[in-house]
């Protein structure tokens, strides 16, 4: 069977043809088109169409692709079930659904920055999810840290931060680090963990641990989606600025991406208040 996607893949079209490879059909034929041609080239070489819009094989609401192809092939292996967190995790920037998320994205983007090819890119792909698939199976209750000293030490020292978090006032670095937010967030829109850490001179790790403590109980990604959806609330309702505008104007992806989160965090679909504002 021919399946068929746009080029250059990152997470979902490289863990999507691992899974019908390894699970579905071994001789399968993964064919990788600019975006506008998927359709067509589906037509022409009788190719099922996968990881686009206003297809079968796509996103529905929160999850990806990959968790589709579980669900319509009934796959009941309780190892993709984790997998299918972490790659959903990756794919819709969602970190916070799996500690193994971020490290996905950032193995998936390098590969896609190294190799330009994408059938060689994904056949390097399938040996990273084939590893993710080992790790699942066998070795998550595995830690790095295996010396029973250093599992004791660590606990001491999350429940001193623990208790000492709760004890203190609001930290100069929250309040700073909020000032900085709504000063960059009309501009930067790449804002990222790793840039407000490096400028308030705090650790990645611990700046990601503490930040729900002063932000609401929400993540760094998903307090910075909640401020670019007010800013796209506000730019909706400036009859200046398109539909098919205003997503890259408030830092998201494309189009398709910006409506899932916005539906997620107002439950409205964009299009409607738009029209309203017109």
């Amino acid at each position: 069977m021919k399946w068929i996607t746009r080029e250059h893949p990152k997470i979902d079209r490289i863990a999507c043809p691992w899974l019908i490879k390894r699970f579905i059909d071994k001789r399968a034929e993964i064919i990788y088109v600019p975006f506008d041609q998927v359709k067509k080239k589906a037509a022409q070489l009788k190719a099922t169409p996968f990881d686009i819009p206003d297809v079968e094989f796509t996103h529905y609401g929160d999850e990806c692709t990959f968790d589709y192809f579980i669900r319509k092939y009934e796959l009941k292996d309780p190892v993709l079930k984790t997998i299918a967190t972490i790659v959903r995790g990756a794919d819709t920037d969602r970190h916070d659904l799996a500690n193994q998320a971020a490290g996905l994205w950032a193995i998936s983007a390098g590969l896609s920055y190294n190799y330009k090819d994408d059938h060689e890119l994904l056949t390097k792909g399938m040996m990273i999810y084939d590893a993710l698939y080992s790790w699942a199976r066998h070795l998550q209750n595995e830690n790095h840290t295996q010396n029973p000293v250093e599992y004791l030490l660590l606990d001491v020292y999350k429940k001193y931060i623990q208790q000492k978090s709760r004890s203190r006032k609001v930290p100069a670095w929250a309040n700073e680090l909020r000032e900085r937010i709504q000063d960059q967030i009309d501009t930067n829109l790449t804002l990222n963990l790793k840039e407000v850490s490096r400028s308030l001179e705090v650790h990645p790790a611990y700046l990601s641990r503490e930040f729900s403590k002063y932000f609401n109980d929400l993540t760094f990604g998903d307090y910075i989606r909640k401020l670019r959806i007010e800013k796209a609330i506000t730019l909706l309702n400036d009859s200046k600025y398109s539909l098919s505008e205003i997503p890259y104007l408030t830092g998201f992806s494309d189009q398709s991406h910006f409506t899932r989160i916005f539906k997620k965090y107002t439950g409205k679909n964009p299009s409607r208040l738009i029209k309203k504002a017109f």
